[in-house]
């Protein structure tokens, strides 16, 4: 069951630009709750308090319980805007979570065993392709991650969606044959395999070149019989 955290905030009894600036100012970040067919609801939330949760990370895919004016409002964050400039947040959206409701996230990708992969202890190198994936599931069943063992893969192999077990209930929106994470070759790997080729190659030739002489040295064997048949003639 996915995690619920407590975030605080406050009713806004103003919207527009003035009002947003003037909670700015006073160290707050304006929002709206929205969904579940109910009318959007402007807040406002302690900015420190939001930075620190964004930070933190997995801000999208947590839920949390709103309490506003002594009700709690179950939401999970679907947006936040950043000062351009500062890098600060300057809005917030939440959307309602109705009870038993299903939503869609993008959730984190962990890959795991990459470096102890057989492809990676030949020198080759973990390459992650795809950082999250778009899943569809309930709002109680939410994944902190998706896991991806790469602790099998070659150089120059990659593991796919569709070779990954998602947690019961969590379904992919994502492409099955998305490809999750490679082992990229080690520099000069191509040359190397053109130096084994070629040398694999140059081996066989002496050996099937060896075979002429043996075959050469066959006719005077034959030849050897000849003087012994002209004797018998006489």
């Amino acid at each position: 069951m996915a995690t619920v955290n407590e975030l605080k905030a406050t009713a806004r009894p103003k919207s527009g630009k003035g009002a947003a600036r003037a909670e700015r100012r006073a160290g707050r970040v304006p929002g709206v709750i929205y969904g579940d067919n109910q009318p959007p609801t402007p807040i406002s939330v302690n900015d420190a308090e939001l930075r620190q949760r964004i930070l933190a990370g997995r801000f999208l895919t947590t839920i949390y319980d709103i309490d506003l004016d002594g009700k709690k409002h179950r939401v999970i964050p679907r947006d936040f805007h950043l000062d351009p400039v500062r890098d600060f947040p300057i809005h917030v959206d939440f959307m309602r979570l109705g009870e038993g409701a299903t939503i869609r996230v993008s959730v984190p990708l962990h890959v795991v065993n990459g470096e102890t992969s057989p492809g990676v202890k030949r020198g080759g190198t973990v390459n992650i392709v795809t950082h999250s994936i778009d899943v569809e599931c309930s709002v109680d069943n939410i994944p902190q991650y998706i896991e991806a063992d790469a602790g099998a893969l070659e150089i120059s192999h990659s593991l796919h969606l569709s070779e990954v077990k998602l947690p019961a209930g969590v379904k992919s929106l994502s492409r099955e044959d998305a490809t999750l994470v490679t082992i990229v070759p080690p520099s000069g790997y191509a040359e190397e395999l053109k130096a084994a080729a070629a040398a694999a190659a140059g081996g066989a030739a002496p050996a099937a070149g060896a075979a002429a002489p043996a075959a050469g040295g066959a006719a005077p064997a034959a030849g050897a019989k000849a003087p012994a048949g002209g004797d018998k003639k006489k």
